[in-house]
């Protein structure tokens, strides 16, 4: 049965209109600072110039951002701070996320709304107190002192969401798994963790892209250009006074932003839709 004009007209008008139009919102950022980076400063500061299009693509920018600045440093510093901060809050918060939603004891509950109320609070309010555990420990102006403090805040967003991943596992599994012998830690291990999987990844990549674009405690903690992270080495080194580079500033955004823009849509959807299914095989 051939479709009516109408219906594919509707279809057309519910399905690929807003696809269309919010690829195109979430696309242009990206177009933007493509577009910029490229542009011969002739070019850029011409008002007259068509903004969208580049008529003489150029190299420059990128060639002034890796050898006029310390990019590469800035990017292997971010790495491994994502990594390692990414790392250590799994490890954390998997064993809390875990305990609070299998274990009945006193307060519980209450430690988890604590949990999630440390996370809502905002750091603005604990940069100040850190400043000083981190000069106490003697890790100012070091990349320790990012990895030591983003498990502050990445620890309770991780158990938080880790506490309704355990729980959407059903117990029987792990009470089944104990009966046959299996210990506490045999069952989380063999029954649980491989449950929870898509879960534990997909609070790894959240944890790694907060990780990435932290800046207040980057701002904060790190004051040597060397040791700096992207997001303040491009805002702080490529911005003097009144004046922007702003062909060298949209080149290192872009590609600050794009790595973690691709992880972020080819692993998370695809975790986070495998969820339910992996929670209750078996």
């Amino acid at each position: 049965m051939t479709p009516r004009p109408v219906a594919i007209l509707d279809r057309f008008i519910s399905i690929y209109v807003p696809v269309v139009i919010t690829l195109v919102l979430l696309l242009f950022p990206f177009y933007w600072m493509a577009v910029t980076s490229v542009k011969p400063n002739a070019e850029l500061f011409d008002v007259k110039a068509n903004p969208f299009i580049v008529l003489r693509p150029t190299l420059e920018h990128y060639r002034y951002l890796f050898e006029r600045t310390l990019f590469a440093n800035w990017l292997l510093n971010t790495t491994v701070v994502a990594a390692l901060s990414t790392a250590i809050s799994l490890v954390l918060s998997v064993p809390a996320g875990y305990a609070l939603a299998r274990f009945r004891f006193p307060g519980g509950t209450l430690l988890g709304w604590g949990i999630f109320v440390t996370y809502l609070v905002p750091q603005t309010l604990l940069f100040l107190p850190l400043t000083q555990v981190i000069n106490w420990l003697g890790l100012a102006n070091t990349i320790w002192s990012l990895v030591l403090t983003y498990p502050t805040f990445l620890v309770p967003f991780g158990s938080w969401l880790l506490i309704g991943y355990f729980r959407s596992i059903p117990k029987d599994l792990e009470e089944s798994a104990l009966v046959d012998g299996a210990t506490r830690l045999q069952a989380l291990v063999r029954i649980a963790l491989p449950l929870a999987l898509p879960g534990i990844l997909s609070v790894g990549i959240f944890s790694f892209t907060l990780s990435w674009n932290e800046f207040i405690y980057a701002l904060v903690f790190i004051s040597d250009p060397v040791n700096k992270t992207v997001p303040v080495g491009v805002t702080s080194e490529l911005i003097r006074g009144d004046v922007f580079f702003w062909g060298s500033l949209m080149a290192g955004a872009l590609l600050g932003s794009v790595p973690v823009a691709l992880i972020y849509s080819f692993f998370v959807e695809y975790f986070v839709a495998g969820l339910t299914a992996g929670a209750v095989k078996g």
